[in-house]
């Protein structure tokens, strides 16, 4: 747990930069994104270029010290929001270039959605201060 509190900054740094890439990707590359909206959600493409501006703000948010309990509060909603098309990928197979369809992936990747809100849910938490 030490390792954790000693390098918060560092992985709050880390989270943030890989939101941002992953925001970007929303509009770089949107079909992969687009593929796998669920079909009972409404405009899919609209709702990929949405979160991926959303993605982008939360993790630059979670960089200034004003924000950062407030955009970690939206990355943890923001990681459940997007659950679904994560599912309807693994029930329905949809196969994505680059990133494989196989049982054991899911196994992993649906799973790992729950350690990244209890990732940003760290950031929800009020600094403590240290004492040596």
């Amino acid at each position: 747990m030490t390792f954790l509190k000693d390098n918060k900054d560092t992985l709050r740094v880390i989270l943030a930069v890989c939101m941002v890439v992953a925001g970007v990707l929303h509009f770089v590359v949107p079909q992969p994104f687009i593929r796998i909206v669920p079909g009972f959600l409404p405009a899919p493409a609209a709702l990929v270029y949405i979160s991926g501006a959303i993605e982008v703000l939360l993790a630059l948010g979670l960089l200034l010290p004003s924000t950062r309990r407030l955009s970690a509060w939206g990355l943890v909603l923001l990681f459940i929001a997007v659950y679904p098309a994560n599912l309807n990928m693994a029930i329905n197979h949809i196969q994505i270039s680059g990133i494989p369809d196989a049982w054991w992936f899911q196994a992993i990747r649906l799973p790992f959605q729950f350690v990244l809100i209890a990732w940003a849910y760290w950031f929800t938490r009020p600094e403590t201060p240290q004492f040596s």
